[in-house]
C-alpha cells in the first residue's frame, strides 16, 4: 500500500510540473501568433500543447496561415507560421519526427514522396515565418517575449539557382539565397541581420 500512495504521489508531481511548463493555451496562442503578418493574426489556425504536453489544435482557422506554439520541451524560444498549402509537408515531417526518424531519413522520405506525388508541395511556393529568443527572454507565464529575431523561408520546391538567380549563400548581411536548389525543400532564406 505505501509503495503504491508513493507511485501515486510521484506521478501528480511528475504531471504537476507537466502542467506548469505548458504555458496556457492564451499564452500559446498569443505568442504563436507573433510570428505572423500582423494582417493575418486573427484568423490564424493555431497548433500547440494540452496540459499533458500533445501536440493538439488549439484554435480553429479561417484564413491561410496556420501557427505554431512553442515546443515545451525545446530549449529556447521557437514558434512559427507557414501558409496552409506548406501543411501537407509540415504534418509529414511531425508524423515522420514522431517515429525518431533522423533529419536525413526525414528529408529522404518526403523528398521520394515529393516525387512520386505522394506528398503535395506548394505549386507557386509558400512562405514560413520563424520567430526565436532565448529562454530568458520568455516569459511563459505572461506570453511576453523581448529582443525575438523574425526570419522567413519561401518553399519554392525543385527551384534551382539557375531558375531564380539567387546564390547558393547570402552575399550581404540579410540578402537572400536558396538552400536546398533542385529538391521538394528548395526554400529561399531571408535572415535579416540582427541588431
Amino acid at each position: 500500500m505505501k509503495k503504491l500512495l508513493f507511485t501515486l504521489c510521484l506521478l501528480g508531481s511528475v504531471f504537476a510540473v507537466t502542467a506548469q511548463q505548458i504555458p496556457s493555451k492564451e499564452v500559446q496562442i498569443k505568442t504563436a501568433l507573433m510570428a505572423a503578418p500582423e494582417a493575418t493574426r486573427e484568423g490564424a489556425k493555431v497548433y500547440g500543447y494540452d496540459a499533458q504536453g500533445k501536440f493538439v489544435q488549439l484554435r480553429a482557422g479561417s484564413n491561410e496561415m496556420i501557427c505554431i506554439a512553442d515546443d515545451p520541451k525545446s530549449a529556447g524560444f521557437s514558434v512559427s507560421c507557414y501558409h496552409k498549402d506548406l501543411e501537407p509537408f509540415m504534418e509529414r515531417g511531425r508524423q515522420l519526427k514522431n517515429e525518431d526518424k533522423t533529419f536525413k531519413e526525414i528529408f529522404d522520405i518526403r523528398e521520394e514522396e515529393a516525387k512520386n506525388g505522394k506528398l503535395k508541395m506548394p505549386k507557386d511556393g509558400a512562405t514560413l515565418y520563424v520567430l526565436n529568443a532565448s529562454a530568458e527572454d520568455y516569459d511563459s507565464q505572461r506570453g511576453e517575449v523581448k529582443n525575438p529575431y523574425l526570419r522567413y523561408v519561401v518553399y519554392i520546391p525543385w527551384a534551382t539557382q539557375a531558375s531564380t538567380g539567387l546564390p547558393l549563400s547570402p552575399e550581404l548581411p540579410g540578402a537572400p539565397w536558396i538552400m536546398d536548389p533542385g529538391t521538394h525543400r528548395a526554400h529561399i532564406m531571408i535572415n535579416p541581420p540582427k541588431n
